[in-house]
């Protein structure tokens, strides 16, 4: 396989053990990707302290700690860990607990090959946010019924609003970068200030909120 680049790290954590090998087979074939796995939330979050992954891939229905709070979790260790929900569970509070937890992705398992796992895998690692096509309907109407603001648009500088934009275009961090003549780090450091202004944990929640702020209206 041609080269990529840099290796993304993937931590798959998941009790199913035939979906771990089956899962760990497909994106072990790109060299670009190095597999960790873990079976519940708690070695999950000790494989995260020990050395953080680039890409979590993360199911919702485990025993012991719920997928949900292994993500906030995880988010609290390693802020800048992309974190996709892949799980059975298409139910709407599942969605919503996800993304407010910090995740960046929510696929379904029926829904998903595992082409398309390895391809979101590295969406997110490239700073993108993405979730299953049949899951974003529920999204969208979830937030748009939200009535509590959890931030206000003006604590953002002029800057971190430009790049709230581009995310909620679905830019990655790279295209942005490149748009704004700035470096990716100095892109990930607007995000990560953005989100904590907002008081939101994830770029695909600060995305809804632009949305739903009709944030995208502005001139970019």
């Amino acid at each position: 396989m041609a080269d990529r680049g840099p290796s993304i790290r993937v931590l798959l954590v998941d009790d199913q053990e035939l979906f771990r090998r089956g899962v760990t087979m497909v994106l072990s074939a790109d060299a670009a990707l190095e597999i960790v796995e873990a079976d519940d939330g708690d070695k999950a979050l000790a494989a995260v302290e020990e050395n953080p992954p680039d890409v979590v891939l993360l199911d919702i229905k485990m025993p012991g700690r719920s997928g949900v709070d292994v993500c906030a979790a995880i988010k609290e260790i390693s802020p800048t860990t992309g974190i996709i929900m892949l799980t059975a569970s298409d139910e709407e509070t599942d969605l919503y607990a996800s993304i407010k937890s910090g995740a960046s992705g929510y696929l379904l398992k029926d829904g998903s090959t595992y082409d398309q796992v390895a391809e979101a895998v590295r969406l997110v690692a490239g700073g993108q946010s993405l979730i299953s096509p049949s899951m974003a309907t529920k999204l969208l109407d979830e937030f748009v019924s939200m009535t509590k603001s959890p931030g206000p648009a003006a604590s953002l500088t002029a800057r971190e609003l430009q790049v709230l934009r581009q995310v909620a275009h679905g830019q990655s961090n790279r295209e942005i970068a490149e748009e704004l003549f700035i470096s990716e780090n100095t892109v990930k450091n607007h995000i990560r200030n953005m989100l904590e202004k907002l008081q939101m944990k994830s770029r695909m929640e600060a995305a809804m909120y632009a949305v739903r702020s009709n944030l995208l209206d502005e001139p970019r």
